[in-house]
């Protein structure tokens, strides 16, 4: 009777290991409706949405906007006050490194 009783288990495992199998590997496929990544990052992208306000600009708006955006303006700080930022974050860095500073 136990022999019997674990024949009967071991084969009702192995049937649900295999159709577990199987499933998953069907599960494990993208949908059909999917695009692949590779065709999409062969489209041409003509349409894009502002950095500033979110708006739909084209191509040619948005890389002149890109330009204006990446050319900084010049630095409006004093420049005691800058000297004295680049030294906190020296003395913040030292702290770090070194805790046992008394600066």
């Amino acid at each position: 009777m136990k022999r019997i009783t674990l024949i009967v288990l071991s084969v009702s495992t192995t049937i649900m290991v295999g159709l577990n199998n199987r499933l998953a590997l069907v599960m494990a496929l993208p949908p059909l409706q999917d695009i692949p990544e590779e065709i999409l990052r062969m489209e041409i992208v003509t349409a894009a949405r502002s950095p500033i306000d979110g708006s739909l600009v084209s191509a040619s708006e948005y890389s002149k906007l890109q330009l204006q955006l990446s050319v900084s303006p010049p630095p409006k700080l004093d420049p005691k006050i800058r000297d004295q930022v680049f030294l906190l974050r020296i003395r913040k860095l030292l702290l770090q490194i070194f805790p046992f500073l008394d600066i």
